[in-house]
């Protein structure tokens, strides 16, 4: 760990946003609470009441499930077309894990009323990068869920990045490197190592917590996240 994580660490029961960023724009903020934070690993929670921004498009197609208008928000990212919308978490509660370098992140989703929980979520993104007040990352589409026990596990959203492989979102090296991080994800869940060694981690909010709130200009230019060409 470097001297500069060490000195960005955020404090547990703060608030930090959580942002895609794409070509320097801004395609996702959402602020969550810090559970924990190492310097190698990040918590964060997500719960229902939680207020964001997200492309108008995915908003859309989360409320009527047309798959047009989702396909049509992919080329909007690859245009630097989209514009953002005001949208509002739901139902689950998201334990979240995000490991320092890493090429993925680590979810568990649980129901918000019963505390039942759902499934592991592994999202294939890019390393996030630490700044003042929260995280900059982006979504690479594919998703690998896995039951709360390990037990089964199935690919999602493959469709979707084939999608953005297509419109030059994602090139060959981003596509080796998400490749190679499918290996490394797959062998974490098969061995229990990292967050998968504890077991399902059996969390909720507390409801004492007051939700977190997005900061003006959460939406502003953000630097271009690089590329990790190492």
């Amino acid at each position: 760990m470097t001297n500069t994580e060490q000195s960005t660490r955020f404090r547990p029961g703060t608030t930090v946003v959580r942002r895609d960023v794409h070509g320097g724009r801004v395609w996702t903020a959402k602020p969550l609470r810090v559970v924990a934070d190492t310097g190698n690993v990040l918590t964060l929670a997500c719960w229902p009441g939680i207020e964001g921004l997200a492309p108008t498009t995915w908003i859309e197609a989360l409320r009527t499930g047309d798959d047009a208008v989702r396909e049509q928000g992919l080329e909007h990212l690859a245009a630097g077309t989209w514009a953002l919308g005001p949208h509002r978490w739901e139902r689950t509660a998201v334990l979240s894990h995000y490991l320092a370098g890493e090429w993925f992140s680590l979810h568990c989703f649980q129901d918000a009323a019963t505390a039942e929980p759902i499934s592991w979520y592994v999202n294939f993104e890019l390393p996030y990068r630490r700044r003042p007040g929260g995280i900059d990352t982006m979504d690479l589409a594919l998703d690998l869920v896995a039951a709360p026990d390990l037990s089964v596990r199935h690919w999602k959203d493959r469709d979707e990045y084939g999608r953005l492989r297509r419109l030059g979102v994602v090139d060959d090296f981003l596509d080796g490197q998400v490749h190679r991080a499918c290996d490394r994800a797959i062998r974490m869940l098969d061995d229990r190592a990292g967050p998968f060694a504890a077991g399902w981690p059996g969390w909720a909010p507390d409801a004492a917590w007051p939700l977190p709130l997005l900061p003006d200009g959460a939406d502003q230019e953000a630097e271009p996240l690089t590329s990790y060409r190492l």
